[in-house]
């Protein structure tokens, strides 16, 4: 007699609406396929992050919930829901919004998994308690989600890194299009989408960027439309430096920071695009912390001051000097790039 087919699980998942957090909600993905190989994955995603999302091996599809910030979108979610009605047995629910777990509730998944958080008793059905003593990175309670209650309360269950594709030719058009030449690539990243206490001082990238010209490399400065005045203020009349900030689509970044020898970034989105496609991350940490989101990469140098006002975590400076950021110097940064690079190249 044959045996009955196991049927494949189909997983729903809710994903953050930050850059920095849809990349390592992939560890979530990449922990659920290695768990069940043959499960299929959606997520719910905003519309910019299907570029990211296109590029995990592990995503099956994706439905865009485009909601402006602060907006409720009733209709929005509501029309997500029936769509989705009928074709998955769990939802993961990322954020810990209420409305967050209104599109799995509507959909009539029957098991909906998420952390508590604004009284989401009856949308949230599996709910989990946060331990951030146990749980103390981003990462980790995204993954954690995935597992039983039982296995995470020991805090020790493995975290696969993100690994986003590179399409090659792509990387070639841009090259083309953008005018790069072939010098040693250094990407620079001036954005941070938090706030400015968690942004290294323009001088201090501008200073840096001559030093590296000087030693041979070119220069990417890459960010999104809002960055363009930051990365003219590190480029204007430096040659070799090439202000890309709001020049290219996100999936255009991830190739661009795949083609970089290293990166010098705050902690931002952009730094951990840089980490999951394998470049080297030197990552600037002001008022947020190392310890909370890390680049999720080997290759990474992490520049923190550890002050004592730090890390405070705030959109603005509270003391009103960012020190923490200050007097982290262009000089150190420098020191540690050079050092990381292959010693034989063409100055010039």
């Amino acid at each position: 007699m044959r045996q009955a087919a196991t049927p494949t699980s189909r997983i729903l998942v809710v994903g953050p609406s930050w850059v920095g957090d849809m990349v390592m909600a992939q560890s979530l993905f990449k922990s659920l396929k290695q768990r069940q190989p043959e499960c299929r994955i959606g997520v719910v995603a905003p519309g910019w992050s299907q570029p990211i999302l296109e590029r995990m091996e592990e995503v099956d599809e994706v439905s865009t919930l485009d909601v402006g910030h602060g907006e409720f979108g009733w209709g929005t979610r509501r029309a997500l829901a029936r769509q989705l009605r009928g074709r998955f047995d769990r939802a993961i629910v990322l954020p810990r919004s209420w409305k967050s777990a209104l599109v799995p509730f509507l959909a009539r998944i029957p098991r909906r998994t998420g952390f508590t958080g604004e009284q989401r008793y009856g949308v949230i059905n599996d709910r989990r308690e946060l331990d951030k003593t146990v749980l103390d990175q981003t990462v980790k309670r995204f993954v954690a989600l995935g597992l039983a209650a039982e296995e995470v309360r020991g805090g020790e269950f493995a975290i696969p890194r993100p690994q986003l594709r590179v399409d090659a030719d792509n990387l070639i058009e841009l090259r083309i299009r953008l005018g790069l030449t072939s010098r040693p690539a250094i990407g620079m990243m001036p954005g941070a989408e938090y706030g400015p206490a968690k942004q290294w001082p323009l001088g201090h990238f501008r200073e840096l960027a001559e030093r590296l010209v000087a030693e041979g490399f070119e220069i990417r400065v890459l960010g999104g439309p809002k960055d363009v005045a930051a990365g003219e203020t590190i480029a204007e009349g430096l040659p070799q430096v090439h202000n890309l900030c709001g020049q290219t689509r996100l999936a255009d970044a991830v190739d661009l920071l795949a083609d970089c020898q290293q990166v010098v970034t705050n902690d931002s989105g952009l730094m951990h695009v840089a980490a999951a496609v394998g470049t080297r991350v030197h990552a600037l940490y002001g008022s947020s912390s190392p310890g909370y989101t890390p680049p999720l990469t080997d290759s990474a140098v992490i520049h923190y001051l550890g002050l004592d006002c730090s890390p405070c975590f705030e959109r603005h400076c509270p003391l009103g000097h960012t020190n923490c950021l200050v007097q982290l110097s262009p000089q150190r940064v420098l020191a540690a790039v050079l050092a990381a690079s292959p010693a034989a190249f063409t100055r010039g």
